[in-house]
């Protein structure tokens, strides 16, 4: 037999066997796709249809009758049951209605298999996109009924269609928010604007120190969206920090550690709106007749953890000291220029060849601010433009500006913001003919390129995030967690509980979403059962609801799944995994103290106030103690 026949015929033969073989997986993950998956040991809702309200209703578990009697009986919202770990069907008779489920009941453990697969793979192997994909993998693996074949279907046309399609269009705005900053950011770049940028601020940020402490001021000044807040500051002052000898996990830390934790203590952000909604709806349904923005407002002090966060970048900044896993990277930039380490593997290059400046261009300061500034601008204005337009669609007349603010549409305002910065960005590179129109549209388009491996990560962080929604972690942390609690170590456990569930799931929004309509009835309950009068029981109130936003922002902040975390590595074009390694540390760092000298002392009586100073105090001590100078710049100067 010839070898071109040999050819032909292996080739039929994968052909048919990779036929087989899809047929076999579409089989399979149809198979599979219908059960239902929930947590034995937890309670199990079981929703009986309104079909009459005398009718005799029945349910059954595997053929053993769980309830029997008229549908008036039954609970407001159905009948709860923990089902055991197993295969099961519920049947559930109402009048002439039949209606069978099957359910697959698995150990509540398993839930939280796949936040920390991910973690531990994305520390160890140091391989982002791996680390993620095994987890969305393992997730959908337990979903599917531990079906290998339909678990790995699953993975594109259910988890990643679903994040991008049927989550609404807020994800979907996030990556066009993102890819259009990037365009902008190509286009400065290419005509020379973050140049002049570097070259202006470089005349007072001369030193390394100087340098870190220009990022913190801009990290805190643009404090209205954490979003805004990490993409502007890293993408704008990275030109500056390499020059400066100062390491991209340093960057990074300090752009993480003003994004959320300064969006969630000041007043005028977009997450605000979220937040009073959360805590209004509580107290609704409390029937107490409190205003959620100025309970809000009063719980800032007890916000230890942001404000911690805030200032421990701070004193890193001014003592000149780092310690751990930062130390070796500040070090080896100083001596040897390397801003990211060896086997780094940034998500972005936005800075590289194609996005430098062009050849002959001039760079001008007002080139490279200019485009920034319309973007922080237009998104502030579109925060206020489409609050007061959903006040006029309610019919509100006379609404003020923390109310526009409160039902303002942020994602709408950013994608108004990163649009305006393009073309701003590519109307001064052509009116000044810096670029001619192909020149522009292939910076536009580099910039855009540049962040393709973020997205990516982005949108797998997301997945994982609906992994452990079908998977019901937090309902499973909290259940196991939220116990029968005396007031006054409330605070501590829901800060504990907070940190868990939002560095588990990577997403403050769902950890707050969570915790928020569990926490303030749990200390309402608890307060009045233990007796406390309105002014004992309000530091337990403001220090359970700060605790939630604190505990929040925690996993938001050095989770490696969180998205604002993964957006830190990218504005900064850090290697993902060398970013969270040095940051966590000093995460760790500020969350003991905001625990140990924060929520324990406030809780027996301290005030917010002296428990802030001895905070400040101790993290001090640590970097006196534990901390190291970093080398000084080679010029002499630090």
């Amino acid at each position: 037999m010839s070898m071109s026949r040999r050819s032909t015929d292996r080739a039929w033969l994968s052909l048919s066997l990779a036929a087989v073989f899809a047929a076999a997986m579409l089989l399979t993950a149809t198979a599979a796709s219908a059960r239902t998956v929930v947590l034995s040991g937890l309670p199990r809702r079981i929703e009986v249809p309104d079909t009459c309200a005398s009718c005799a209703v029945e349910i059954a578990l595997d053929n053993r009758l769980l309830f029997a009697g008229d549908a008036a009986d039954l609970p407001a919202g159905g009948f709860e049951t923990a089902i055991p770990a197993g295969r099961h069907v519920v049947t559930v008779t109402a009048g002439r209605w039949i209606g069978r489920t099957e359910f697959l009941a698995i150990p509540g453990v398993l839930s939280l298999l796949p936040p920390v697969v991910a973690i531990l793979f994305a520390l160890i192997f140091r391989q982002v996109v791996v680390a993620l994909l095994v987890g969305i993998w393992l997730g959908s693996f337990l979903v599917t009924g531990f079906s290998p074949v339909a678990s790995i279907l699953r993975i594109a046309d259910h988890y990643v269609i679903g994040t991008l399609a049927r989550q609404g269009s807020d994800h979907a705005s996030i990556v066009v928010f993102t890819l259009l900053l990037g365009g902008m950011v190509g286009i400065t770049s290419r005509m020379g604007g973050m140049k002049g940028i570097v070259d202006r601020v470089s005349r007072i940020a001369t030193t390394p120190r100087r340098g870190q402490l220009a990022v913190w001021l801009m990290g805190v000044l643009i404090f209205f969206d954490d979003y805004t807040n990490t993409l502007i500051v890293g993408n704008a002052t990275r030109p500056l920090t390499d020059r400066l000898r100062i390491s991209r996990e340093k960057l990074s830390y300090i752009v993480d550690s003003t994004a959320a934790p300064i969006t969630v203590l000041a007043v005028v952000t977009s997450w605000i709106g979220f937040e009073i909604s959360l805590i209004a709806q509580s107290f609704d349904s409390l029937g107490i007749d409190r205003n959620p923005l100025a309970t809000f407002v009063a719980s800032i002090p007890y916000s230890f953890y942001p404000i911690f966060a805030i200032l421990f970048v701070l004193f890193v900044i001014l003592t000149g000291r780092d310690f751990s896993l930062m130390l070796a990277a500040e070090r080896r930039a100083r001596t040897t220029g390397k801003v990211s380490s060896d086997h780094a593997l940034p998500l972005s290059n936005i800075d590289g060849l194609a996005v430098a400046p062009a050849p002959n261009v001039r760079p001008r300061f007002v080139n490279g601010i200019l485009p920034i500034a319309v973007v922080v601008l237009a998104s502030f204005v579109g925060l206020v433009a489409t609050g007061r337009a959903s006040l006029a669609g309610a019919g509100v007349v006379g609404g003020g500006f923390l109310d526009a603010l409160k039902e303002s549409d942020s994602f709408r305002a950013l994608l108004w913001g990163s649009s305006a910065g393009c073309i701003v960005a590519a109307v001064l590179a052509l009116s000044q003919r810096l670029l001619d129109l192909r020149g522009t549209i292939e910076a536009w388009m580099n910039g855009i390129k540049s962040m393709m491996t973020a997205i990516v990560i982005l949108v797998l962080a997301w997945c994982i995030g609906q992994v452990c929604v079908e998977l019901q972690t937090a309902d499973y942390l909290v259940h196991h967690l939220a116990g029968v609690l005396s007031p006054g170590i409330l605070p501590t456990i829901v800060f504990l509980l907070a940190m868990g569930i939002s560095f588990s799931t990577g997403t403050s929004w769902g950890t707050m979403s969570i915790l928020i309509p569990i926490v303030i009835p749990l200390v309402v309950g608890t307060t009045r059962a233990a007796g406390l009068d309105a002014a004992a029981s309000e530091p337990v109130l403001l220090g359970s609801i700060a605790s939630i936003l604190s505990g929040a922002v925690f996993g938001d902040h050095c989770s490696p799944i969180s998205d604002t975390t993964i957006m830190s590595s990218m504005a900064s074009a850090a290697d993902h995994v060398d970013h969270v390694r040095t940051q966590l540390p000093y995460a760790l760092v500020v969350g003991a103290a905001a625990l140990l000298l924060g929520c324990v002392p406030t809780a027996l009586g301290v005030h917010p106030a002296a428990a802030l100073a001895a905070g400040c105090g101790a993290l001090l001590l640590v970097l006196r103690f534990a901390g190291t100078p970093v080398d000084r710049h080679p010029d002499g100067a630090y």
